[in-house]
């Protein structure tokens, strides 16, 4: 994952991948056959981590918040798995079957999480359906595909335990006041936010 993450599929080569892992080229054919069936089983060995991470899930207890819990997995799969990340990041851009069906499987999620929204009457009555759906997706996998540029302007990498908080933090704000009806949290009504300045700003 992490060489095709690097140097995506076409400049990456069979020795490139043994190289990395160690191992011969020999060894990678016997058990892959060639470098397509390798690439076969990265795409699905990545799409069942996704899975896995963000799908929504049935919790004890009360109904979680959907927006809260959505970041909190986003966070914690970024946290957690690295290298799916960066291959995730590479996949969207330059791939069009397997970029097409990660990003199929994300559009699923969010429109779930925008359900639970609207059954709990929290939806605004003049949401665009649509992109209520798709504008969670493009500022949370957004920042994925952008982060090189993105760490340009924070004061530590974007994978670190506190930018993935601050950044997970605006991203609900901006997606309570623009599609919600009301805030969720009752923090969140005690007055706006001060403005931060300066590009390194930690909040």
């Amino acid at each position: 994952m992490r060489v095709v993450a690097n140097h995506g599929v076409d400049a990456t080569s069979l020795r490139m991948i043994a190289d990395a892992a160690g191992v011969s080229i020999g060894l990678i054919q016997h058990h892959f056959g060639s470098k397509g069936q390798l690439i076969e089983e990265i795409d699905e060995y990545v799409l069942g981590v996704v899975r896995g991470a963000i799908e929504p899930s049935p919790l004890p207890g009360p109904p979680a918040d959907p927006l809260v819990e959505a970041g909190r997995r986003m966070v914690s799969l970024i946290a957690e798995h690295a290298d799916v990340v960066d291959y995730l990041g590479r996949a969207l851009v330059e791939r069009d079957e397997i970029g097409s069906i990660i990003f199929d499987g994300l559009v699923g999620i969010s429109a779930i999480q925008g359900d639970q929204l609207i059954k709990q009457g929290l939806g605004r009555p003049d949401l665009d359906l649509v992109w209520g759906v798709l504008n969670p997706l493009i500022l949370r996998v957004g920042a994925i595909i952008l982060r090189p540029h993105i760490e340009r302007y924070l004061p530590e990498p974007f994978a670190t335990r506190n930018q993935l908080m601050r950044w997970d933090a605006a991203v609900t704000k901006l997606l309570r006041a623009g599609q919600l009806r009301a805030p969720l949290d009752p923090a969140d009504a005690a007055g706006p936010v001060p403005k931060e300045h300066g590009r390194n700003n930690n909040g």
